[in-house]
């Protein structure tokens, strides 16, 4: 018989108006986090999601040796340059970071708190966009059918969090993040600003929060509670969110939308209200023309947006005392596959496989992880592609092991079994628990698809 793990219900703190006012001009963060002291966990950990399967090869390259020579005879016009004005950074004397990403992540790496993960990825030969990013955003490979998403089982069976938590979930954008798929508490959110109800003028709307208030206080099943989670989301923002937001220590985000994603990650976190778990995405990915000669072009200017987004919000998070979140964040960067390592003839680069994953945190293990399989042609994947070594959930076990303090393995990536730490964080190495299978996960008792009830009647 399977051992399937019940939800523990972390929900959404249920009240009033009246009583959420009262909360607004206080500091709610011991309520929140838990007490200090009390072996709850306090960590945040933000998923991005690099969509279209981002050319790692021209993320993070080798500088020298035989694999120097194969990457450039492969790349003729597509080749970041070993050295010079416009040439990689080097980040260990074996391989370089592109400029365009070490304009603002070399500092973090050289700090030691950006930790690049090589040859990683999904473990299986799929190179169709829509199978790999269900098979990591569900955590099952192989399986896009999967009931629920890997970060929904591990706030569902993390027994290490406050019995009730403000804003345990956060997906940025209009709809539920797979990987958040069958949490109900989780918030969709673009704009603190607009987050709000979208019926009707507006001077109505304080009337009709308290005229849905009253109807979802009639009952308590799962669209009443839903309801009211809703409305104290609502509420809980507004009051704490109002007028424009300013970073910290001069943090730069980005003037685009990935920018004003990774500021609201910023200030939920700031909030004090409990946020485990962020979740966001930054497309456009899939590079098969125009990619960009060398180390410029589209590639550089999207991969400029993603590092500057990064080094943002961890300098905006960066602090001292109480107020030092970057100390309990932990941001992990990953993407369906790789690229092939040949350019095409429209130079850009086709669906691959083997690719580097990033984990940026306060609590890193900074430098170059993982085993490099080499690009010779006999260590090639189908004779095209860069091997992957490292599983990509192999990575992800690390940091809930080690900075979430969850040890459910079995649970969260059902039937993977191969789990040791690579040491791109620290923490305690907890021993995994390889027997729960997650799959079934809500599967009787949830069946409305998530938070459905965020988008529906809010913003």
């Amino acid at each position: 018989m399977v051992n399937i793990k019940r939800p523990n219900r972390r929900g959404f703190v249920v009240g009033c108006s009246a009583a959420i006012a009262g909360m607004a001009g206080t500091r709610i963060n011991n309520f929140a986090f838990g007490a200090p002291g009390s072996g709850e966990n306090e960590e945040t950990l933000v998923v991005i999601f690099l969509r279209g399967g981002i050319d790692g090869l021209n993320v993070v390259m080798p500088l020298g040796g035989a694999d120097r020579g194969y990457y450039e005879a492969a790349r003729p016009d597509l080749q970041v340059p070993a050295s010079g004005v416009d040439g990689a950074t080097s980040l260990d004397g074996v391989f370089g970071l592109h400029p365009s990403a070490a304009q603002w992540l070399d500092p973090l790496y050289q700090d030691g708190k950006l930790a690049v993960v090589l040859a990683a990825g999904l473990d299986e030969a799929n190179r169709s966009h829509f199978d790999a990013q269900e098979y990591m955003d569900r955590g099952t490979p192989g399986n896009r059918t999967t009931a629920t998403g890997w970060l929904a089982r591990h706030l569902s069976s993390a027994d290490n969090l406050p019995a009730e938590i403000v804003m345990p979930a956060l997906s940025v954008g209009n709809t539920q993040a797979t990987s958040l798929l069958g949490d109900r508490d989780t918030i969709n959110l673009n704009d603190p600003d607009s987050y709000n109800l979208e019926i009707g003028p507006w001077g109505w709307r304080d009337a009709q929060r308290l005229a849905l208030r009253h109807l979802y206080g009639g009952d308590n099943t799962w669209l009443h509670t839903s309801g009211l989670q809703a409305l104290d989301g609502m509420d809980l923002i507004d009051l704490n969110t109002s007028g424009s937001y300013t970073p910290a220590n001069g943090a730069a985000y980005p003037t685009n939308s990935f920018g004003d994603a990774m500021q609201v990650v910023a200030q939920m976190v700031k909030l004090d209200l409990g946020l485990r778990v962020a979740s966001l995405d930054l497309g456009g990915w899939d590079t098969h023309n125009g990619q960009g000669d060398g180390s410029g072009g589209y590639f550089a200017g999207e991969l400029g947006t993603l590092a500057q987004g990064m080094a943002a919000l961890y300098t905006d998070l960066d602090g001292i005392g109480s107020a030092d979140y970057s100390q309990r964040l932990t941001v992990v960067v990953q993407s369906e596959f790789g690229r092939r390592l040949y350019q095409n003839a429209d130079r850009g680069t086709d669906h691959g496989h083997g690719n580097m994953m990033m984990v940026m945190s306060g609590s890193a293990n900074g430098g170059i992880h993982g085993a490099w399989p080499g690009l010779a042609p006999a260590q090639l994947f189908d004779s095209a592609d860069l091997a992957v070594t490292t599983d990509f959930r192999r990575v992800l076990s690390e940091i809930l092991i080690r900075r979430m303090g969850n040890n459910n393995l079995g649970f969260i990536f059902p039937g993977y079994t191969d789990y040791s730490p690579l040491g791109v964080v620290s923490g305690e190495d907890l021993v995994p628990d390889y027997t729960a299978d997650g799959q079934g996960i809500f599967s009787d008792d949830f069946e409305t698809g998530g938070s459905g009830m965020w988008s529906t009647i809010v913003r």
